[in-house]
């Protein structure tokens, strides 16, 4: 799970530079018919700017302080629960894009965002690689649990309520 989270976090590091570089202060691009738009923007709150107008104190307690904790104690939680196999990838996708983040969080006091994807009107917010990790480690873990519960049924070993 090192080259999961090494992986992610240096992707994410690296297109974060070559956002940077490449387009801060520059008008947004479009490409494969506006299907995919790059546009540079520094997010000081959370998942889609939430709490971005916070009092600065509270917004370091909160993304900066809080996730640290969080993202912490998950990984001990996994741990002692000894999980394995796709929890753990699940855990190390989350965790990776967690900490790349959280590293622009306390270096910056922002977090560098730059992809944009949609068609015509319907289109994401504005989004980098880690929170990509983060989205595909909730769906990879939420898929491992779904997967489980339904075994769990079909042998009788749980309700299906």
């Amino acid at each position: 799970m090192t080259i999961v989270v090494l992986a992610t976090i240096g992707c994410d590091r690296a297109t974060k530079h070559v956002a940077s570089v490449m387009l801060a202060g520059t008008p947004s691009r479009s490409l494969l018919a506006d299907t995919v738009r790059l546009v540079y923007t520094e997010n000081t709150g959370g998942f889609l700017s939430l709490g971005a107008n916070l009092p600065p104190a509270l917004r370091t307690g909160v993304f900066t302080i809080a996730t640290a904790v969080l993202l912490l104690g998950m990984v001990v939680f996994a741990v002692r629960a000894r999980w394995s196999g796709w929890r753990v990838v699940a855990l190390a996708l989350f965790a990776a894009g967690g900490a790349s983040n959280w590293i622009d969080r306390a270096v910056r006091g922002s977090v560098i965002d730059f992809l944009n994807v949609g068609i015509g009107p319907i289109r994401t917010g504005i989004f980098n690689v880690a929170d990509m990790a983060i989205m595909a480690g909730i769906g990879i873990f939420l898929l491992v649990e779904l997967n489980e519960h339904r075994r769990a049924v079909a042998s009788g070993g749980g309700d299906d309520s």
